[in-house]
C-alpha cells in the first residue's frame, strides 16, 4: 500500500513540476493562448502562483519568481510527503 502512495505522490508533484517548466517556457515563446492545453495549462499553474504572488509581490522588479518559489515550495512538500509514509 505504501508502495503505491509513494509512487502516486512522485507522479502528482512531478507532473505539476513539469506544468510549471513548461509555463515557464511558454512565456519565452509566442503561442495561441486560446488553445485548451495551454488554456488548462495556465488555469493549473496560475492556481498555485497566485498565492505565492499575493503573499511576496514581486511586481516593482518586473521579473515573476512565483515559478521558481512555487517549483521549490512543491518539492519541499514533496520531499515532507514522503519522508512520513
Amino acid at each position: 500500500m505504501s508502495f503505491i502512495l509513494y509512487t502516486l505522490i512522485v507522479n502528482v508533484f512531478d507532473l505539476i513540476q513539469l506544468l510549471i517548466i513548461v509555463r515557464v517556457i511558454l512565456s519565452w515563446v509566442p503561442h495561441n493562448q486560446y488553445n485548451q492545453i495551454i488554456y488548462a495549462i495556465y488555469q493549473i499553474t496560475e492556481y498555485i502562483f497566485k498565492p505565492i504572488r499575493e503573499f511576496l509581490p514581486f511586481s516593482a522588479t518586473g521579473i515573476d519568481f512565483s515559478p521558481f518559489l512555487a517549483f521549490l515550495f512543491i518539492g519541499f512538500i514533496k520531499k515532507l510527503l514522503l519522508v512520513s509514509i
